[in-house]
């Protein structure tokens, strides 16, 4: 009798767990779209400017590099093209940037602001070693 109690609630596990692949999916999307928008506020002021004036930064600067890397290279990730490579470029940028802009204001990333750095880093990461999941342009193309 204790056995039927338990089945449906293995049913239950054993179908979430069966939507791993596809949660790898939807973090990429997720985490690619939020990048995106980093880099958006920098090189195009939108969805609002950088802080303090509300503009640009320019282009050719550190941070201007860094807005065009969360751009397209998040674009990439988003569609999930050339996963691998991509994210662990945008690993070392996010590395950089809690380095060289957030860690000289104290090491813990919640009281100098690097906490977005900090995640988007071992997410990218993380991607860099684990690929794209099954809804990318990389598992279409080994099909």
């Amino acid at each position: 009798m204790s056995t039927m109690n338990n089945e449906p609630k293995l049913n239950i596990f054993a179908k979430w767990i069966s939507w791993a692949p596809y949660m790898h999916s939807i973090l990429r999307i997720v985490a690619a779209i939020i990048f995106i928008l980093a880099g958006s506020i920098k090189l195009f002021a939108f969805p609002v400017g950088v802080p303090p004036s509300g503009g640009t930064v320019p282009i050719l600067s550190q941070v201007g590099i860094g807005g065009i890397l969360e751009v397209f290279g998040g674009l990439f990730i988003l569609i999930g093209l050339y996963t691998r490579p991509i994210a662990f470029i945008l690993s070392g940028e996010m590395a950089v940037a809690y380095f060289q802009f957030h860690a000289p204001a104290g090491i813990l990333p919640h009281i100098n602001n690097g906490m977005p750095a900090v995640l988007f880093c071992f997410i990218w990461f993380y991607f860099s070693a684990a690929g794209s999941g099954p809804w990318s342009v990389d598992a279409f193309r080994e099909k």
